[in-house]
């Protein structure tokens, strides 16, 4: 035993299980030292935030000693040379003593007077004359941390067993070929540490994925961890706001913060809320929404469904989609915050204090549950649900916990006819009122239906439309087994896609802003809410209209507007190979300083720019000033009224 304790798998191993003990004790002081901004946190909490900060833990050791494990690993016998183990030692002992104890002990001071981990922005930033002086007197300042540091930085070197002279398990050929397996098990193990998994469901861990293990964004900071959050972060030197407005100015022209939500005509106070947020739905695959490309008799689009619920229900015939990715949807439809540049769920300023839809409504006695058939953790979007205040997420492991392993589809998750089944079945278990929402993930490549629903569908004119049809049959099912329950009448129904498809037939369906016209609209199943909105919008007015119908009487943070209340400013603001702005007859671009090109909507070959024959000075403005409300904001992490950089009168 003694002798296989001494081998350089089991070394090499132990070493590492050191390093996560050495970054739990750093996370304890910073738990400790910044316990009045973190708040209490409640023993039920304690295994999911260990979960979580394992995760990224595994991640922040991959990063700092992929170097050292390599070379711990080479299937070569020069590993045994004393030389060889002296220079592991201090490569181990000197970049562990700073990535891992020496940036994570600066994460509790530095918390505490910025409310964020250490990141790349602060290296970009770090070369300020006065920046050698502050290092000193926080050090001064701090000395019992400094001496906590040591001591950590001690035992990796005490506690790495550098006298210990590693023994070879095998000898001869199978020496090599054991330690090369050893290499390439440590390689794969590495990648999936680093992805978060080994699935293809899992995005490359992010920031905001502290989330999914913490119940605000405060807490999810005790889930992270360094040399992680520099690296992830190392693409830029923080964010730039453009200031081309002063503060007083920049609120008259646009502001984020609104007033109470305004009554409208239609009261649906108390009522529940089930958000469908659809893969792929654009508007080409409705008939009612895009009639004139549909003169084949045979086939009347391929949303039949839907579109009987559009004609009975409120529809946003011109409902534009603000990106082109799932990560972007979410945000959009429940906090009314867009993505620009960057997805606004893969920047680490989205761990900053909001009040989205499902919040405000928790707030108010409502249950609130997330749903998704794919796996828990997919895509963020788990995380991002918590971080939007739902109480309980639904995924794929909870349905074959439920039902049985037999409705995977083998790529992403449970089939949308069996996953919108069992949500109705979790919904009756739901104390009203409640809200709920369910992103549908069947709708997508590799375009494949179930078996025993294939010959049902029409085949389409593109790869995915017999996807959209059977999303279609799906929402269909989920309507025809809930309808007759007490819930159901008492329930307020919104339809937005994700995005658009990625496949198109309608050569329309190719330019801005056709290729972000997607399915949208809100169905009551006594009809209480009926007609259109013909003038363009988006998902950011999702969150804004819902607060007006319900009534919900508090002031709130959206980039959108309630479409009933205020019709102020028709213009859609958003991020396509540059920033776009879509109103009801034209396309503005913008190049960051000016409007330079105008179209007609119907100009589909972009062939005459109305630069100087269409007024462009109201649209620039706006878009000026929308850009730096967003910018500024997300650089402050602050998306709550009285907290924003336009936290001015609401409007």
């Amino acid at each position: 035993m003694d002798r296989l304790l001494r081998t350089y798998p089991l070394l090499t191993l132990w070493r590492i299980v050191l390093l996560y003990l050495v970054l739990m004790l750093c996370r304890g002081a910073f738990v400790l030292y910044n316990a009045e901004v973190i708040g209490s946190i409640a023993w039920s909490e304690v295994p999911t935030l260990i979960e979580g900060a394992l995760r990224f833990d595994t991640v922040s050791i991959i990063y700092a000693n992929c170097v050292w494990i390599l070379l711990s690993l080479l299937p070569f016998r020069f590993r045994e040379y004393r030389i060889y183990s002296d220079m592991l030692y201090w490569l181990y002992v000197v970049v562990n003593s700073i990535a891992v104890v020496a940036i994570n002990m600066c994460d509790a001071v530095y918390f505490r007077y910025t409310q964020k981990r250490f990141t790349a922005e602060e290296i970009f930033f770090a070369d300020n004359s006065n920046s050698v002086l502050l290092v000193f007197k926080f050090l001064a300042e701090n000395w019992y941390l400094v001496i906590y540091a040591l001591l950590l930085m001690i035992l990796l070197a005490k506690a790495y067993g550098r006298n210990i002279r590693p023994e070879p398990l095998l000898r001869g050929a199978a020496y090599y070929g054991f330690s090369t397996f050893l290499l390439g098990v440590a390689i794969a193990l590495s990648i999936g540490g680093v992805r978060g998994g080994f699935s293809r469901m899992v995005r490359p861990i992010a920031v905001p994925v502290a989330m999914q293990y913490a119940a605000d964004g405060k807490k999810a900071n005790i889930v992270l961890s360094n040399p992680f959050c520099i690296i992830r972060t190392k693409s830029g030197g923080g964010i730039e706001v453009p200031q081309y407005f002063e503060r007083e100015e920049l609120n008259r022209i646009y502001s984020p913060c609104h007033a109470a939500a305004d009554t409208t005509a239609v009261s649906l106070a108390d009522r529940n809320v089930v958000i469908f947020v659809m893969e792929s739905l654009s508007a080409e695959h409705s008939a009612h929404l895009c009639p004139d490309i549909y003169t084949d008799e045979e086939q009347k689009g391929y949303t039949p469904f839907l579109d009987s619920l559009m004609r009975e229900g409120f529809t946003f015939s011109r409902m534009y989609a603000n990106g082109k990715r799932s990560i972007q949807a979410l945000p959009s439809i429940w906090s009314s915050i867009p993505s620009l540049k960057k997805p606004f769920m893969l920047m680490a300023e989205s761990l900053g204090e909001s009040r989205p839809l499902p919040r405000i409504l928790a707030d108010r006695g409502y249950k609130t549950a997330f749903f998704c058939g794919s796996e828990r953790g997919s895509m963020g979007f788990g995380a991002y649900a918590n971080a939007a205040g739902f109480e309980q997420n639904y995924s794929l492991e909870d349905y074959e916990q439920a039902c049985g392993r037999g409705d995977f589809d083998g790529y992403w998750g449970i089939w949308d006819d069996c996953f919108l089944s069992f949500m109705g079945k979790e919904i009756d278990n739901l104390k009203e009122p409640f809200m709920t929402s369910v992103f549908t993930i069947s709708s997508h490549h590799p375009f494949i239906v179930p078996d025993e629903w294939r010959d049902r569908l029409p085949e389409g004119k593109t790869k995915v439309q017999r996807c959209v049809a059977y999303a279609d049959a799906s929402i269909r099912r989920f309507f025809e087994e809930n309808s007759h329950k007490e819930w159901f009448s008492r329930t307020v129904f919104v339809f937005v896609a994700d995005h658009v498809s990625s496949e198109r037939f309608a050569p329309r369906s190719n330019v801005l802003p056709y290729d972000m016209h997607i399915v949208g609209f809100i169905y009551t199943p006594d009809g209480a809410l009926r007609g259109e909105y013909d003038g363009v919008a988006s998902q950011l007015d999702i969150m804004p209209t819902m607060m007006g119908l319900l009534r919900i009487d508090e002031p709130y943070f959206a980039y959108g507007r309630n479409l009933f209340a205020e019709q102020t400013e028709q213009c859609i603001v958003l991020y396509d190979d540059g920033y776009k702005a879509i109103t009801d007859s034209h396309l503005f671009v913008f190049d960051d300083d000016m409007v330079t090109e105008i179209y007609e909507l119907n100009d589909l070959m972009h062939s005459r720019n109305l630069l100087g024959e269409v007024d462009k000075e109201r649209v620039e403005r706006y878009m000026k000033a929308f850009i730096q409300q967003y910018y500024g904001n997300a650089r402050d992490k602050n998306f709550r009224v009285g907290d924003s950089v336009s936290s001015g009168e609401p409007r």
